[in-house]
């Protein structure tokens, strides 16, 4: 579920980015934007696409170590503090 929803939210800024290139590419065509602007918008759009992204990323792994936690599933950390104890017993 967690992974279709990623895949849906990846999916979706994909289209709005083919769609916002062809419309500043429609109106470079019709001399409504310079193309200096249209690139200067771009790299602001594409800039503020990844913080978001990154937002995105954190709020996904925050959530899951939430169910992790929730579900009280072993966690990287657990199990190498019970490899500790086990070697330090040997």
């Amino acid at each position: 579920m967690l992974r279709d929803m990623f895949y849906t939210g990846i999916g979706a800024a994909t289209l709005f980015k083919e769609r916002v290139d062809l419309e500043i590419k429609k109106l470079q065509d019709n001399g409504k934007i310079k193309t200096e602007d249209a690139k200067s918008f771009l790299e602001s759009l594409e800039k503020k696409g990844k913080e978001e992204d990154e937002k995105v990323k954190d709020l996904f792994k925050k959530a899951l170590k939430d169910v992790i936690g929730e579900l009280d599933l072993a966690t990287k950390e657990d199990i190498a503090k019970l490899k500790e104890e086990i070697l330090s017993k040997v």
